[in-house]
This record gives structure tokens, sequence and C-alpha cells, in this order.
């Protein structure tokens, strides 16, 4: 019976404890003074969250109170015990990572591209389709009426004409007003696009219908007279166009007449330095550079 009821008391008095406050010296001596074992009030020690003075002069009011070497030891124990590590702050959520970027449409004039010159085709399907004219690197050059050029002590005018290997340009247009991109670099990328050639602007260009021979296609590129060298294409040949800027370094050039069937180039020609005006280049051209992009119309 008597064991119940100290049972009874020790819930009861955890319960208050733990309703008020965590457990110090003066709880103990509490326990102590309310006739609770030794066994008891150490188990409250060890069950409750205390905050005890344990030094010299705590242990000596805890002795002087009657407590006694146990619960003195539990106390001591208790006291040196680690505290709790502080609960780690919630973890703040991390922003979802961003979607990797959406690879540029090839198809897309807006889009970033090579530079150069590209042609805008459609598919089978109806969807359009740019194709990258490659530069005619393979382009040379042979003179005309040189004989009269020289009977007449360049008077008559001797031709420079630009040759292209083969019958045939590589890239097609079933469009007889075919549309075309040019992409430049910027002012310190001069000559990326040309070459040696500083290419800034579709005005640079002339769109040439090509004569067709046996192995090749030819026009005419440049003039050669008396004291004098005269770049510039056939004009009866020339075909006119508009150039649109969509953007910086991004041309739109679209045809102001329709295109036969047949063999096309843009064609620039610089004279360069390679010999004083009115005398001939290395390899019998007036120091002339050319730079080309053909392409063909197909109708149907």
């Amino acid at each position: 019976m008597r064991k119940s009821l100290l049972s009874f008391v020790f819930l009861a008095l955890c319960s208050l404890l733990a309703a008020q406050q965590a457990l110090n010296n003066d709880a103990v001596i509490k326990l102590f003074k309310a006739g609770l074992s030794d066994d008891l009030i150490i188990a409250t020690i060890n069950a409750q969250p205390g905050t005890y003075d344990v030094s010299t002069d705590g242990l000596v009011a805890l002795k002087a109170s009657g407590v006694s070497d146990k619960v003195v030891a539990a106390i001591l124990t208790k006291g040196s015990a680690p505290a709790a590590p502080p609960a780690a702050p919630p973890t703040a959520a991390l922003p979802p990572a961003a979607a990797p970027e959406a690879p540029a449409d090839p198809d897309d004039p807006t889009a970033k591209h090579d530079f150069g010159v590209y042609l805008m085709t459609t598919t089978h399907e109806g969807k359009p389709k740019m194709v990258f004219i490659e530069r005619a690197g393979e382009a040379g050059t042979k003179t005309a009426n040189v004989a009269a050029f020289a009977f007449t002590y360049g008077i008559a005018k001797a031709k420079l004409k630009a040759e292209i290997p083969g019958q045939r340009a590589a890239a097609r247009s079933m469009d007889s007003r075919p549309v075309f991109y040019m992409y430049f670099p910027d002012m310190n990328g001069l000559g990326s696009f040309g070459g040696s050639d500083m290419i800034t602007s579709p005005n640079q260009f002339s769109l040439l219908d090509l004569e067709i021979k046996k192995d090749h296609r030819e026009t005419q590129i440049a003039r050669v007279g008396f004291a004098s060298a005269q770049t510039g294409s056939d004009e009866k040949k020339q075909i006119p166009f508009t150039s649109e800027r969509i953007k910086s370094g991004v041309y739109r050039l679209t045809m102001k007449q329709s295109l036969k069937p047949g063999e096309y180039a843009f064609i620039m020609a610089t004279r360069g330095t390679s010999g004083p005006v009115g005398t001939w280049g290395a390899g019998g051209s007036p120091g002339t550079s050319v730079v080309i992009y053909d392409f063909g119309v197909d109708l149907q």
C-alpha cells in the first residue's frame, strides 16, 4: 500500500514539474523533503530535463538540505551530459533548376547562324528550310579579248571572267523568286565572311546570270583598258534584288523579277594590289579577287 502511494506521488510530482519547468537544485530538494526515496528522485532526474547548479556552492547546498550522495551523483551525471544539439533549421527549398535552353532552330532566319549566304527552300511537307550555300572556292579567272587589247594598245577592253567548275550548282531552288539570307560578322570579325575581302553588306554583291559551258559556268567580273582597270560585271547579266536588314548583321534578299531556269551567282569582285593600275597581276589577272556564292533555279 505504501509503495503504491509513493508511486502515485511520484507520478503526480513528475506531471507537476513537467507542466511547470525543467528540474533544478531547488526542485530536487523539494522532492527529498516530500519523502520520496532516492531511487524515485534519481528516476525523476533521469526522466526529466533539468538545469542544475553543480558548482561547489550548489553541491554544498544540496548536501546541507539532506540530499543523499546517490542523488547528488545523479545530478552531477545529468549536469555533465552533453546538451542535445539544436535542431537544424529547415533547409530552404532550392529553386527549380532552369530548363536547358532549347537549341536554335536552324530554319529560323532570326536564330544565330554561321556567317555566309543561305537559300530559303521548302520541304515536301511545306515547311521552310534554310540551305547553306558553300562559297565557290575553286573558282578561277580567265582573260578574254586579249589580242584586241594588245593590238589597240589598250583602247579595246580586255575582259576578266570568273569560271566556276561544273555545269550545276549544289544549291537549288524551285521558286522563280527565291529568298536568301546573308549573315555578316561584326566589325571586329571583318574578313571571316569573304577571306581577305572585307564583306559587310549585300550591296557589295552583284547577282548574275551565268553562262553554262561544257565543264564550267562563267561570267564577266572586270575590264581592263589603257592605264585603267575597272572591276564590274556585265550589266546585261545583272539581276536586280532588294535587301532588307532584319537585325544586326542579318539581311533578307528578294528578287525584283522572276528568274528563269538556269544558273546564277552572287559575286563580289575587288581589285587587289598584285599589280599597278592597268597591269596584269599574278596568273594573268589584274589583281582581282573574287567571292562567289552560286545556286540554280529549277522550275516545275
